[in-house]
């Protein structure tokens, strides 16, 4: 299993590496957006009295739903349907839960 998620993401043969590569700008975009979607969905939860557990799974759902959302979008609009757009989704949604959580340790 986890070498097909490796294939995937690294080999995609439907994804050429010149159209879509790794790195760029609409990547440091994806990352930033998932960040900060992730910092805000958490914030929202955590203000209307949610448990920081609660608010966590509910800011990943957020955000995943947004990340999946934006590429069904993409595919819909006759674009690429990104993996690689996904990967760096799921990457600043992380990031945003790691900053939300050192913050929230914060005295």
């Amino acid at each position: 299993m986890r070498w097909a998620l490796v294939f995937v993401l690294w080999g995609n043969p439907a994804l050429p590496s010149d159209r879509d590569p790794w790195f760029g700008r609409d990547k440091v975009l994806h990352f930033a957006a998932s960040a900060l979607i992730q910092g805000a969905a958490h914030s929202v939860l955590r203000a209307s009295g949610r448990a920081y557990g609660a608010a966590s799974r509910g800011a990943a759902l957020t955000t995943l739903t947004v990340g999946i959302g934006k590429e069904l979008w993409d595919r819909h609009q006759k674009r690429d349907f990104s993996l690689r757009d996904l990967a760096w989704d799921g990457i600043g949604g992380v990031a945003g839960a790691v900053a939300v959580r050192q913050i929230d340790k914060a005295p």
